[in-house]
């Protein structure tokens, strides 16, 4: 009995040990380009961002109980056409650098040298992971404005791992086959926030906004292709970390269920009737929602075509 305690000692050793050769492992073999890069010198600053994100969340709601809900139209034209210029950015970026380079859409391995244009893809990758936790204000906006019900789990679980898992990218595949999902994504939003800016430009716009149901239906799209690309990958064998490539076929999958779930739910589902400023099955994020007969909603009020009190 008297040996238990120096045997329960030495596993817990054994296990520390091992963690820590493992994470200096894992260092030794991190992209050493982005080492002095803003958020990258460690995973702790993200995770920060990303705790207090999730507090706002729980907390923001609590706080503006009994507040009056802000009116930021202005101020969501500004942001969301903003993403639509970084996005097109990344985009351009990300597309432009690996044509130069040959990029295939096949199999890429990541190249680490100081190449102007490997620099420049890591870099538009960097800005991409930047984009996903600015893009933390969605929920930000929508607690302000008393949107509680555009808070679900799939924004909230897609807004907290893209920001998050990203790091985990940048740090060690800031290039390669990465480049790939993030230039589809990048385009995605592209589009995404020009329907938001649009959509928070007023009623006036909504007769012009039909389109958002192919929005759900391209991201879905979008999932399918990035498993696709990464079987095919992992099935010749690309010489690309193959721990990444399965962490991405996990990923999409979760998104797939929970797109294909808020898509059914939104599109399929017999629509419910408005109640206390609230449309059952989804609504517009970022912008206002056209439910019926040209009613609008917006701040937990019906109203009819026209500027929203406050505006």
């Amino acid at each position: 009995a008297a040996a238990e305690p120096p045997s329960a000692m030495g596993l817990v050793s054994s296990v520390v040990n091992d963690t820590l050769e493992f994470y200096r492992w894992t260092w030794s073999i991190r992209d050493k380009r982005v080492d002095d890069w803003p958020l990258m010198q460690s995973p702790f600053p993200t995770l920060t961002i990303s705790t207090i994100y999730l507090l706002t969340v729980w907390l923001g709601p609590k706080w503006m109980k009994t507040r009056e809900p802000f009116q930021l139209r202005f101020l969501l034209v500004v942001y969301n056409f903003g993403m639509v210029l970084l996005n097109f950015f990344i985009f351009k970026e990300l597309f432009l650098s690996s044509r130069a380079r040959g990029y295939s859409y096949v199999c890429q391995t990541v190249d680490y040298s100081d190449n102007v244009y490997e620099v420049r893809i890591a870099a538009a990758l960097w800005w991409y992971y930047v984009s996903k936790g600015i893009e933390y204000l969605d929920t930000v906006f929508f607690i302000l404005r008393k949107k509680f019900n555009q808070i679900s789990f799939l924004h909230v679980y897609h807004h907290f791992t893209m920001f998050t898992l990203w790091w985990i990218g940048i740090k060690w595949v800031a290039g390669g086959q990465a480049f790939f999902g993030a230039q589809m994504n990048a385009f995605i939003h592209v589009i995404m926030y020009m329907y938001y800016g649009l959509a928070a430009c007023g009623p006036k716009f909504q007769k012009y906004l039909w389109w958002k149901r192919y929005l759900t239906i391209l991201q879905l799209v979008q999932f399918h292709v990035t498993i696709g690309h990464t079987a095919l990958s992992i099935y010749i064998d690309c010489p690309f970390p193959k721990w990444m490539h399965w962490g991405v076929i996990f990923y999409a999958i979760t998104f797939i269920f929970l797109f294909g779930n808020f898509y059914y739910r939104t599109y399929k589902l017999p629509k419910e009737p408005v109640k206390n400023g609230k449309i059952a099955n989804g609504a517009v994020a970022n912008g206002v929602s056209k439910p019926e007969n040209n009613a609008v909603v917006e701040n937990g009020k019906k109203q009819k075509k026209g500027k929203a009190k406050g505006e």
